[in-house]
């Protein structure tokens, strides 16, 4: 025996019993694992699930995390396992800091992403400040990322598995978040091989289905959650195109999004038989603006809140800027950029054009499988 210290398997120099973990558990498959996992290997474990908003509303809706059903089942999974399980009403925070802001994004002409906003305030800020309270080692989720130790302290880096990565989501976790937050599942190598998992530790929910919506947004009809949010905001007007045309009216630009080519409402007659896509939308004038695809591609792109986690800082970038990836959709491969930082944030300059960028979603960076950061787009 050498005497130098033993590091357990989430990264700590003493015995499981003696490292608290404060689990997020939204009622899934994965954080279930995560806690159950983390219980059997010895470590003083404590589940929390969100309340994020109304329980009765949200017992009538099925695919959605945080719901009466997921709170029940996370329950489960804590009984079974022999932890400790909390259920904190983050409501009111979570309609300040994600749903409020999602309204008011789509009528200004954005395109919001309400799942980063509430792991970077939400879950990475307000229930990792409960962690500390409870005096927690650390925070670990199910999210499918993998956490490094490098040289300078502790990377972001993409899931083991390419299908299931979910770093695109996590761009705005700051060092300080990343230094007590642990990802258990990053390293595995699919989600079929996690239910397997769940299966073997005996919980219930190891077939439950994954969520598909945004939880607070049934069927994916944004629409009809702003207009309860905001009634009577969406306000109609023209559809023109680049130049100048009007080709038709619609009934507010909460219903378009950039790069949209199905459901304009234009006729063949008014278009000329030409492929039409949405590439701006003016709420000020609330006017939709349409044009051919060409007219999509874009190679420079503005960013606010930019968050670097990457070498150095920023400010600091060499002559012709930060060389990394760009993911500009969490759908879209990540493509040659150049990142450079600027009054408002950032501007990255693509080494070749991307369609469809859309203000309101998010530019992450990487430098191979290493995360650099990001920031949401202004403009394209």
């Amino acid at each position: 025996m050498d005497g130098s210290p033993r590091f357990n398997s989430l990264g700590f120099a003493k015995a499981p019993a003696e490292t608290r973990v404060v689990v997020a558990m939204s009622g899934g498959v994965d954080s279930s694992v995560v806690a159950a996992m983390l219980a059997r290997e010895g470590y003083d474990v404590v589940g929390v699930t969100l309340q994020l908003y109304d329980h009765g509303a949200a017992l009538a809706k099925k695919g959605a995390c945080c719901a009466g059903r997921d709170i029940h089942d996370a329950r489960r999974v804590a009984e079974k396992m022999g932890f400790a399980h909390y259920v904190l009403d983050y409501e009111s925070r979570f309609r300040e800091a994600v749903i409020d802001e999602f309204a008011d994004q789509y009528l200004a002409g954005y395109t919001p992403i309400p799942c980063i906003r509430c792991n970077q305030s939400v879950k990475f800020r307000d229930l990792l400040a409960t962690a500390k309270e409870l005096d927690a080692d650390c925070l670990a989720t199910g999210h499918y990322v993998r956490r490094v130790e490098g040289s300078a302290g502790a990377e972001l880096h993409r899931a083991a598995d390419a299908a299931r990565d979910q770093s695109y989501f996590l761009f705005a976790t700051t060092q300080e978040q990343l230094d007590f937050l642990r990802f258990p599942l990053g390293g595995h190598g699919s989600k079929a091989e996690v239910r397997g998992m769940a299966a073997e530790l005996g919980l219930a929910i190891a077939d439950k289905p994954d969520s598909q919506d945004i939880c607070f947004v049934p069927q994916g009809r944004y629409a009809d959650v702003i207009e309860k949010l905001r009634p009577g905001a969406a306000e109609p007007g023209e559809i023109v195109h680049l130049d100048g045309r009007t080709l038709g009216a619609h009934d507010g630009i909460i219903h378009y999004t950039i790069g949209q080519r199905r459901g304009l409402g234009l006729g063949g007659g008014e278009t000329g038989g030409e492929p039409l896509f949405v590439v701006k939308l003016e709420p000020e004038t609330r006017r939709v603006i349409v044009g051919p695809r060409g007219a999509l591609a874009v190679r420079r792109v503005a960013l606010r809140e930019v968050n670097w986690i990457g070498p150095g800082a920023l400010k600091d970038a060499p002559e012709g800027g930060w060389e990394a990836k760009a993911k500009l959709r969490s759908t879209r491969p990540a493509i040659e950029a150049r990142i450079l930082p600027s009054p408002e944030g950032a501007t990255v300059e693509l080494l070749s054009p991307e369609e469809g960028v859309a203000p309101g979603q998010a530019c992450v960076f990487y430098d191979g499988e290493r995360v650099l950061g990001g920031g949401w787009i202004t403009r394209g």
